[in-house]
C-alpha cells in the first residue's frame, strides 16, 4: 500500500486547456469562460480574488507572482485548492502575453505553448499551501508593527481632512434620518446579504454599492441607489442601471474613474477625499444625515487591508471615529433583526383558507353523504 501511494505521488501531472491572461485579477475574472486556465499576476492572492476565480469556474490558475509571499497568511490560495482548482506559481511572465483562447500544456513542472517551453511552474497543493501559510505566520508580528506605524503616520497626515468640513454635494437620493446600507465586495458579502435580506425588504434602507459591491447588490436581487468608487470593478450594465454615481477622486482633484463613465455617456458626482472608497461611502451617508449606517463586506482588520494592497488603515480609523455609533456591521444586524411570527394572524389566514374548501366539499354530493354518515356514526358512538 505504501509503495502504491508513493508511486501515485510520483505520477506526472498533465493539464491542458485554453487560456485567458490579465495582470488584473478582477478584470480577468469577468472575462473567464468556464474551463479556461487563468493566467494572472497577483502577489499574495487574496480571498475575494479566489472567490471570483471559483465563481468563474476556472480550470486552473497560473500566477506569475508569488501566490504566498510569506508576509502574512493570505487565504486565497487555500480557497482555490480546496475548491479543486489547481494553483501553479511561475516566474515566467511570457505567458501573460498569450492571446485569449491559446492552448497551453502543463506537464510536470513545464509550461508549454505550441511545443515551446515558456517556463517552469510549481504546483501548490493543499499541503504546500498550508506549509507556506505556517511559515508566513512567523512574520505576522513584524508585519503588524509596520502596519500600525504606517497607520499612525498617515493618520497624522490626513487628520485635517477628516476633522474639517467635508465636501458637500447635492444628491437626488435622500438619506436624512434613514438607514443606509453600504456594500463592499469583501470576503463574506454574499452570506451577509443573505442574512439581512429581510431587513432590507422591510426597512428599505438606501443601498450604496462600493464599486463591485453594486454588482453584489444586483446579484442578490436588489437595486443600488448610489454607486461610489473608482468605477474599475463594476459592470457597465450596473452602472447604467439608474443609480446615482459618485466617483472617488484624489484630494488634488484627479479622478481616474471619471474617464470610463464619460465613455459610457454617464454624468457622475466627484467626491475628493483620501482613503478608500468604502470610507467615502460611509462619510457621504453620515454627512447626508443617515440615522444608521450598516456595513456589508467592509475591511476592518490588518489581513483585510493587506489583501486589499494597503499597508495601513489610517483613513478607516479616522472615518469610524467621525461616524461614531451610527455605524454597525451587518452581522450584528442579522442577529438583532428578524421577523417575528404573528400566530394570531397566521390562524386567521389558515381559517380563511379553509372556508372555501369546506364549502366546495359540502356542495359535492358524494362528500356531503360521506360527512352525513360520519356525523350519524359519531352520534351513535357518543350515545
Amino acid at each position: 500500500m505504501k509503495r502504491f501511494a508513493y508511486a501515485r505521488r510520483q505520477m506526472p501531472r498533465v493539464l491542458q486547456g485554453p487560456v485567458r491572461a490579465d495582470r488584473r485579477t478582477k478584470v480577468l475574472a469577468k472575462r473567464l469562460e468556464p474551463g479556461d486556465i487563468a493566467i494572472l499576476h497577483h502577489v499574495d492572492l487574496d480571498e475575494v480574488a479566489a472567490d471570483a476565480l471559483i465563481a468563474a469556474r476556472a480550470r486552473a490558475v497560473i500566477n506569475t507572482a508569488p501566490s504566498i509571499s510569506g508576509r502574512y497568511p493570505n487565504l486565497g490560495p487555500l480557497k482555490l485548492v480546496r475548491a479543486g482548482i489547481p494553483l501553479l506559481d511561475t516566474t515566467s511572465t511570457d505567458c501573460l502575453h498569450l492571446h485569449d483562447g491559446a492552448r497551453i500544456t502543463l506537464q510536470d513542472n513545464r509550461l508549454l505553448h505550441e511545443q515551446r517551453v515558456l517556463g517552469t511552474v510549481t504546483w501548490l497543493d493543499e499541503d504546500a499551501v498550508l506549509t507556506q501559510m505556517a511559515r508566513s505566520m512567523k512574520n505576522v508580528r513584524a508585519e503588524l508593527e509596520l502596519f500600525v506605524d504606517n497607520t499612525l503616520t498617515y493618520a497624522g497626515q490626513e487628520k485635517h481632512f477628516f476633522l474639517s468640513d467635508l465636501p458637500n454635494i447635492s444628491l437626488a437620493t435622500a438619506m436624512q434620518d434613514r438607514h443606509v446600507l453600504v456594500v463592499v465586495r469583501g470576503p463574506t458579502y454574499r452570506d451577509d446579504l443573505r442574512a439581512i435580506a429581510s431587513y432590507i425588504q422591510d426597512l428599505r434602507p438606501v443601498l450604496i454599492g462600493v464599486d463591485g459591491g453594486a454588482d453584489a447588490l444586483v446579484e442578490a436581487g436588489f437595486r443600488p441607489d448610489l454607486i461610489v468608487g473608482d468605477m474599475d470593478s463594476v459592470s457597465d450594465q450596473t452602472l447604467r442601471g439608474g443609480a446615482e454615481l459618485i466617483v472617488h477622486a484624489y484630494p488634488d482633484g484627479r479622478a481616474p474613474g471619471l474617464a470610463r463613465l464619460e465613455e459610457l455617456g454617464l454624468t457622475p458626482h466627484l467626491y475628493p477625499l483620501p482613503g478608500t472608497s468604502e470610507d467615502v461611502a460611509m462619510l457621504l451617508a453620515h454627512e447626508q444625515g443617515a440615522e444608521l449606517i450598516v456595513a456589508v463586506g467592509t475591511h476592518s482588520n490588518m489581513i483585510d487591508f493587506l489583501e486589499k494592497g494597503r499597508r495601513g488603515m489610517a483613513s478607516t480609523v479616522l472615518t469610524r471615529m467621525r461616524i461614531g455609533n451610527k455605524l454597525v456591521d451587518a452581522k450584528g444586524v442579522s442577529l438583532l433583526y428578524g421577523r417575528s411570527v404573528d400566530w394570531r394572524a397566521a390562524l386567521v389566514v389558515a381559517g380563511a383558507a379553509l372556508v372555501p374548501i369546506m364549502v366546495l366539499l359540502w356542495l359535492n354530493p358524494a362528500t356531503r353523504n360521506f360527512l352525513h354518515q360520519l356525523v350519524l356514526n359519531l352520534k351513535l358512538l357518543w350515545s
